[in-house]
């Protein structure tokens, strides 16, 4: 890798606001709220939606089709 070009890496954590749980990695973001964990300084940077929360990843997903859509794809190519 070519020194200089590269966004430096800090140690964050995800925390997700509906629910509270935090994600700890690395990012080129930061925040101007700073906790320590273990001696080490992450940046916190809070998030309303994550895996933990999004309907699609928590199985909670909802389909609604108000205009029938999915029964003419249905019924045009032979699902039943």
């Amino acid at each position: 890798m070519k020194s200089g070009i590269h966004p430096k890496l800090h140690p964050v954590i995800f925390v997700d606001t509906s629910t509270g749980k935090e994600f700890f990695t690395m990012s080129t973001t930061t925040s101007d709220k700073v906790r320590s964990v273990d001696g080490v300084d992450h940046y916190e940077i809070r998030l309303e939606i994550t895996a933990d929360s999004h309907p699609f990843w928590t199985g909670q997903q909802k389909l609604v089709d108000t205009e029938g859509r999915i029964e003419r794809f249905q019924r045009k190519y032979g699902r039943n």
